[in-house]
């Protein structure tokens, strides 16, 4: 289990956004449909097959659910967040499609073929980089004992333009982050970082 920060400030944050802005992209901090779709195609690179399980960790309102329909994929979906206002925004938004069910409990996540997150680890606010970092890694041993198959995550990269970086931003080591993976996790690791947003993705394959 990973070390957990107070994660007070994360909750307030993304609270914040999704009460001004609700089920949209803004609402969980992208600045655009484009850009969040975009994200979520790097993700799913990670997925070997049409028909499969997926559990969406920091899932916000669900978006994703939506958008692997749009693509054709076949998916038990589950998502999860620590915010409660987002799953109960998720719960409502849809609550008429089947195949999908949403958790704030990490005790209750199932096992799923594939574990993707999109921006959770983005925003540290004032936990130290290290502390930070622990931390991350801590959520990718859960992701490996979540995932039969795989996961994949994104990360804001450490190249970003120094004039636009934040302070209480997360900007990772992607060489750090594919080498602590292809370590720790599996031979078949990815490193996407060539889609024009300022971010990065990892996709580890597990060796089954």
């Amino acid at each position: 289990m990973s070390k957990i920060p107070n994660l007070d400030h994360v909750k307030s944050y993304f609270d914040k956004r999704i009460q001004e802005h609700g089920a949209s992209p803004r609402g969980s901090d992208w600045n655009s449909e484009t850009s969040q779709n975009t994200r979520f195609d790097q993700l799913l690179k990670v997925v070997e097959a049409q028909s499969f399980s997926l559990l969406d960790y920091g899932c916000g309102y669900g978006a994703l659910a939506d958008y692997l329909v749009t693509k054709g994929f076949e998916v038990d979906y589950r998502g999860y967040d620590i915010l409660e206002s987002a799953i109960e925004t998720a719960r409502q938004v849809h609550a008429n499609k089947s195949r999908r069910a949403f958790f704030t409990d990490k005790s209750q996540l199932p096992a799923c073929d594939y574990t993707v997150a999109s921006g959770i680890f983005n925003f540290r606010g004032e936990q130290s980089f290290e502390d930070w970092t622990e931390y991350v890694l801590g959520v990718l041993h859960e992701f490996d004992q979540l995932s039969r198959h795989g996961f994949s995550s994104n990360f804001l990269t450490k190249y970003s333009d120094a004039d636009k970086m934040r302070p209480d931003l997360y900007y990772a080591d992607p060489l750090f982050l594919f080498d602590y993976c292809k370590r720790n996790f599996s031979k078949n690791v990815a490193l996407l970082h060539d889609y024009r947003l300022y971010d990065f993705t990892l996709l580890v394959r597990k060796d089954v």
